[in-house]
């Protein structure tokens, strides 16, 4: 699995112009899912997220998680996080897990993150043309994955 994680002071993510999932101060999450990603993988990167010291403290070092200031967490999933834009002029994203192995796999990180501790967490709608808006805040943005231990 792929992740992004962006530092926000709030974010949104809208299908059809009517809002599917808002949080306020948190992180948005762009997750991708690998063919060969497994509950491993979801677990180990859920878990991950919810403690990453990435919030200032008072004397604005990041020494605060997720789960220490309370924020809530927006996942969207994002399989362009496979594209491959090496050859051609157009990105292939055949290393993006099929949506009946991605759509289950991304519900159950977002079981995950929920049993990590993150009291708020919110998605947008599989498969579906979505619109993100975000106030990314630092900015701060960390790319975090984790391949398949086999």
């Amino acid at each position: 699995m792929k992740t992004v994680i962006q530092r926000v002071s709030r974010a949104a993510v809208l299908v059809d112009g009517q809002t599917v999932g808002a949080i306020e101060t948190g992180l948005l999450i762009l997750a991708g899912v690998g063919p060969n990603d497994t509950d491993a993988e979801a677990k180990w990167l859920a878990e991950r997220i919810a403690v990453m010291r990435i919030f200032p403290d008072e004397d604005d070092k990041f020494n605060r998680s997720l789960l220490d200031i309370g924020g809530g967490a927006l996942v969207v999933s994002q399989f362009t996080l496979y594209g491959d834009a090496v050859g051609g002029r157009r990105p292939s994203f055949s290393k993006a897990a099929p949506p009946a192995i991605a759509a289950p796999l991304l519900d159950r990180f977002v079981g995950y993150l929920r049993a990590a501790g993150v009291a708020r967490v919110e998605t947008g709608v599989f498969g579906a043309r979505m619109t993100v808006e975000l106030v990314n805040d630092g900015p701060v943005t960390i790319l975090l994955d984790r391949e398949p231990l086999r």
